[in-house]
């Protein structure tokens, strides 16, 4: 049995049934995700991205010049192509992720729009400490670069663990840039996650799909509805599926019996105060040195400098 399978199995079997929102992203799940991006409704992306170019000279004084950037994921997103191309003389972009496909096709379309910049993918599951490469010219500093609020995806314990390995990674004199998500009106948060397009929702369904296909698994997917609801109390988002008959599982010898109802959580999205993240940041061992915002203070990315 593959360690994901037996990821999955694991998740499926705890009492509130869950599945890591990493399998959302099949080839289907990838563009899904994209066409929500681009919704009226979803506000992070096209937020964050109007911070970043309403702010790029004073982000990139702040990195300087001759800098390691380690983006801890993919990197094919337009904020980072647009800090990439905001960046004066620097030494190499370092881009981590566990998907090696995926990465490695991120980087070569990187190479190939900045083609004097040494571009040095890595392969990790970067929740977890691992080995830069040794880039051709010697950078000043690394700068963990790691936009999308995709922080929040972590719980606040595992989100604080992650930090740490940021801390390390970015080394003496280190600093991280980072998307947040900020807490506001619960209505647009919500909103955010159940489109009037129904995109949100044939992208939750789209991970049984997935496993289906890829783990051998029997879903019934028809059977299957989006849930997404703010939990104020724990300031976030919870993303589910629910299941509208009782049905049990298989793949291959393994069984999962799920109830008329029961519910499969795929996925949290944790919306921070500026003072509560930089309480966490703190315990991390980085100051946060700068905020920037939206007019509506929907969302912030924040400069942390590495402290020790």
């Amino acid at each position: 049995m593959s360690i994901a399978l037996a990821e999955i199995l694991a998740g499926l079997r705890l009492s509130e049934k869950m599945i890591s929102p990493k399998y959302f992203y099949d080839e289907r799940g990838s563009q899904l995700f994209d066409e929500i991006t681009h919704l009226p409704e979803y506000y992070p992306t096209q937020t964050e991205l109007g911070i970043m170019l309403d702010n790029m000279p004073e982000i990139c004084g702040l990195i300087g010049k001759k800098a390691s950037l380690i983006e801890f994921g993919s990197g094919s997103s337009r904020k980072t192509r647009s800090l990439l191309d905001s960046l004066q003389q620097q030494a190499v972009y370092v881009p981590v992720d566990i998907s090696e496909d995926h990465l490695l096709e991120s980087a070569e379309k990187i190479r190939s729009e900045h083609p004097g910049l040494e571009v040095l993918p890595v392969v990790a599951d970067f929740t977890q400490p691992f080995d830069l490469p040794d880039p051709t010219i010697m950078p000043l500093r690394n700068i963990v670069y790691f936009p999308g609020s995709t922080i929040g995806n972590f719980t606040h314990d595992a989100a604080q663990e992650l930090l740490g390995v940021m801390h390390q990674e970015a080394g003496v004199d280190g600093a991280m840039l980072i998307g947040v998500d900020l807490q506001k009106d619960p209505a647009i948060i919500e909103r955010a996650y159940n489109d009037s397009a129904g995109v949100t929702a044939e992208f939750n369904l789209n991970m049984l799909t997935h496993l289906n296909r890829e783990f051998g698994f029997d879903f019934d997917v028809s059977a299957f509805t989006h849930s997404a609801h703010y939990d104020a109390g724990a300031g976030r988002m919870e993303i589910r599926l629910i299941s509208g008959k009782s049905q049990v599982v298989t793949s291959g010898d393994e069984r999962i019996e799920i109830d008329d109802g029961e519910s499969i959580l795929t996925e949290y999205s944790h919306k921070y105060t500026l003072k509560g993240f930089a309480k966490m940041a703190e315990r991390a061992g980085f100051e946060v040195r700068k905020v920037w915002m939206d007019q509506n203070n929907l969302f912030s990315v924040q400069y942390c400098v590495r402290r020790g």
